[in-house]
């Protein structure tokens, strides 16, 4: 990634993100009044954790009216994981975290072969746990800048009681208004952030000095060089026959399933250098990162009419 020079991040305007924390406390707030079991989908990552600093806004800390919820596939980053945890415990909010291998035990998840992601199986896990706590509105981290389908999504998105998106049935949202209506069985996934970009979230992390999970900053790290993504060299990802095994200087742009999360190559060890280098990117985060999303153009939109975040 080519970086711009740090007078520039000195003339960049962040008066914007006023506005931005607004509109997210008021829908933090409004999911609190209009729903009678909401969730927050806290992954660790560094969008959950910005509407997380949100929520301490729009609440106080120990205030949290809602649980957190992980979908934990079993192959995530310790790093994150730990981070998740101590933040929550900080917090005083309740962690829900329910794994893949849980339903990979009762057969709901049955993988093609013991190698394969098990990130796409996500989405059972979480309709399972939906089903076991009575969830009715689910806010997750999601922005419309990271890929197509969830450019065209709303911020209350409907749910059918099977747990899928219909894009051709989504609801308007005229002057902030928010139809909140369900039918037993049904949900919402409610997304405060949609109107934020990379470079708002690395912004809005600057300015607030939200601690973050360290493989989001520059570590040097063994990768492959496949299909133009930087793969991690992992027990879960070893280098494939050919592959050359290169040590590099880089950082997650987006954290996940290792099996599906490529870092990129950068020297940036704080918010500041993130958001130079954000300025100069070309690619968004996922398309530049996530394996899962390279099967399709349409894989994602797919997911999510499975059920996914």
């Amino acid at each position: 990634m080519t970086a711009t020079t740090p007078t520039e991040l000195h003339t960049l305007s962040n008066a914007h993100l006023d506005a931005l924390e607004e509109e997210t406390i008021f829908i933090l707030r409004e999911v609190a009044a209009a729903f009678e079991r909401p969730t927050l989908l806290f992954s660790g990552g560094k969008d959950s954790l910005v509407m997380l600093k949100c929520a301490e806004k729009a609440f106080g800390a120990g205030r949290i009216p809602y649980p957190l919820l992980m979908i934990d596939t079993g192959h995530n980053f310790t790093e994150v994981t730990d981070f998740r945890d101590a933040r929550a415990k900080e917090l005083g909010a309740e962690l829900i975290v329910r794994s893949v291998e849980d339903s990979m035990k009762r057969g709901t998840v049955r993988l093609a072969h013991p190698g394969k992601s098990r990130n796409v199986h996500q989405s059972v896990t979480l309709l399972e746990a939906i089903e076991e706590f009575g969830f009715d509105a689910l806010i997750g981290g999601a922005r419309r800048d990271e890929e197509k389908a969830r450019a065209k999504e709303r911020i209350f998105s409907h749910r059918d009681s099977f747990g899928q998106w219909q894009p051709k049935a989504q609801r308007p949202e005229l002057w902030t208004l928010f139809n909140h209506k369900l039918q037993q069985g049904e949900h919402f996934r409610v997304f405060p952030i949609s109107n934020w970009t990379e470079l708002d979230v690395w912004q809005y992390i600057a300015r607030e000095r939200i601690a973050l999970p360290s493989i989001y900053y520059t570590h040097k790290r063994e990768v492959v060089d496949r299909r133009g993504l930087l793969v991690p060299v992992t027990a879960l990802t070893p280098p494939k026959d050919g592959e050359t095994v290169m040590v590099r200087d880089v950082r997650f742009r987006t954290v996940g399933d290792i099996t599906c999360t490529c870092p990129v190559e950068s020297t940036a060890s704080t918010p500041e250098q993130i958001v130079i280098e954000t300025l100069a990117a070309d690619v968004s985060e996922r398309g530049a990162t996530r394996m899962d999303d390279k099967t399709s153009e349409a894989s994602m939109e797919k997911r999510k009419k499975d059920g996914y975040f």
